[in-house]
């Protein structure tokens, strides 16, 4: 099973893209892979509060940490690529890290 990395907005509409990344999430572990969506585990209650900046930059840290062990990241592009997917794709790359693009053809 390979380590996997998921990059899915979050900001903005959360409900929408809490939605979104639990079907990418879905369509990953589908795929054999084992996922982990840090800005869904993080920003649940009473772990990190995203609205704030401090704490928004502690979990985009601590996912990021995780590129030490995956064996790619993939983005979920549906709903469009955010500033901090990009952050996500940019420290892949400099790590040597294959970044995978997928769409799920979603909203459903």
């Amino acid at each position: 099973m390979k380590l996997a990395i998921l990059e899915s907005p979050f900001a903005g509409d959360v409900k929408r893209n809490t939605a979104y990344a639990r079907a990418a999430l879905r369509d990953s572990l589908l795929r054999g892979e084992a996922p982990i969506a840090s800005h869904l585990l993080y920003t649940q209650d009473g772990v990190l509060d995203d609205a704030l900046p401090d704490e928004r930059r502690r979990g985009i840290d601590a996912g990021h940490a995780w590129l030490e062990k995956a064996d790619l990241v993939v983005v979920y592009s549906d709903l469009g690529i955010s500033s901090g997917m990009k952050q996500g794709v940019e420290r892949a790359a400099a790590r040597g890290v294959p970044v995978v693009y997928r769409t799920i053809g979603w909203p459903k």
